[in-house]
């Protein structure tokens, strides 16, 4: 029996339960029970008793890519959607702004769009980088001085929350992606996206998959032993590590989390996807207002719930098309926004 019940006096009158007094939390200030009625009989017109409300369950929420060319309003309706869902905390999988500016001062005015938007959101909403966000000395310069660290962790409720930066390559490999990446944009926005597909970026290896550097595959390894004990262990990155030829940097952080419970979230591809690896699910998020491309599968706007608690973690993707406001409609005067192309057309 809780502290709390065992403090619960309980008093009854005609068959009745009147009232539940001299009931108190561990600290002994007054305060009334989680449930109270007045029906004393066998039968009861509910189910059970079990409220699922452990002190230990939160809810927290993921986005996922918002470029190729942002599409208006949705992420501003999805922060507005996420106030609705009231989760705990907001994590994202990267590309957040275009990264396409030629300075500094573009940039800045990038990153200011985004956090304008970003800050209306009533939990805290935590940052994780991109190619778009990322690429080139530039960005990882304004990144550092806006927002500190490209890869970083903290643990909520004894879970442990890891934000990975896929785009860690050396300097002058850094540099050589960056140029490509520049002509690359160029051709798409001139030719399209199949002669986009012939340039020598897009066939990069670092265009499909992500690069983990020793050094940050040290920090995780270091992280991961002294947080042993966690209830669950969350991986957040943009592109996926570990489908890079001969990466083992991120091998060994996988290795690290074998006899623990995690999950990973990953985006870039902008298409829905999930696969078991490693007996763990590593999910594919789609888009929050990126380009959607729906001849490769499911790619529509959509926001994550994860729900946790001491039985385990349990997972739900609400499309934004679906997530009405106390009017029946979707906010900010979303009624009429294509949130899925292959349903609605351009």
């Amino acid at each position: 029996m809780s502290g709390l019940l065992k403090n619960c006096v309980l008093f009854m009158a005609a068959g009745l339960v009147l009232s539940q007094v001299g009931c108190s939390d561990p600290s002994g200030n007054p305060k009334a029970p989680k449930f109270q009625h007045r029906i004393s009989d066998d039968a009861q017109p509910w189910t059970h008793e079990n409220f699922d409300s452990d002190d230990d369950k939160f809810t927290f929420a993921v986005f996922s890519d918002l470029t190729g060319g942002e599409r208006p309003k949705i992420f501003e309706i999805a922060v507005t959607q996420l106030n609705l869902l009231r989760p705990e905390l907001i994590m994202n999988v990267g590309d957040l702004i275009e990264g396409d500016s030629k300075d500094e001062a573009g940039l800045a005015l990038e990153w200011d769009s985004f956090d304008r938007r970003a800050q209306a959101a009533k939990a805290p909403l935590f940052y994780a980088g991109g190619n778009h966000d990322l690429t080139g000395e530039m960005l990882q310069k304004v990144w550092e001085e806006r927002y500190g660290r490209r890869y970083y962790h903290f643990v909520y409720k004894e879970v442990l929350f890891l934000v990975l930066d896929t785009g860690d390559n050396t300097p002058d490999r850094m540099q050589q992606i960056f140029e490509l990446r520049n002509k690359a944009i160029a051709v798409y926005k001139s030719e399209g996206a199949e002669a986009f597909d012939k340039t020598e970026y897009a066939k990069l290896p670092e265009r499909v998959a992500g690069t983990i550097s020793p050094e940050q595959s040290a920090y995780f390894l270091e992280i991961l032993e002294h947080h042993a004990d966690v209830r669950w262990t969350f991986v957040f990155m943009h592109k996926p590590a570990w489908k890079k030829e001969s990466e083992e940097t991120f091998a060994a952080i996988e290795d690290a989390m074998a006899d623990r419970p995690y999950t990973v979230f990953y985006g870039h591809e902008q298409v829905y996807g999930y696969e078991e690896r490693r007996g763990r699910d590593y999910i594919r998020l789609s888009t929050t207002g990126g380009e959607q491309y729906p001849e490769y599968g499911r790619s529509v706007d959509h926001v994550t719930l994860v729900t946790v608690d001491d039985d385990g973690v349990d997972i739900a993707n609400l499309l934004m098309s679906g997530i009405l406001d106390k009017t029946g409609h979707i906010p900010l005067d979303g009624d009429d926004v294509c949130f899925e192309l292959a349903a609605c057309g351009d």
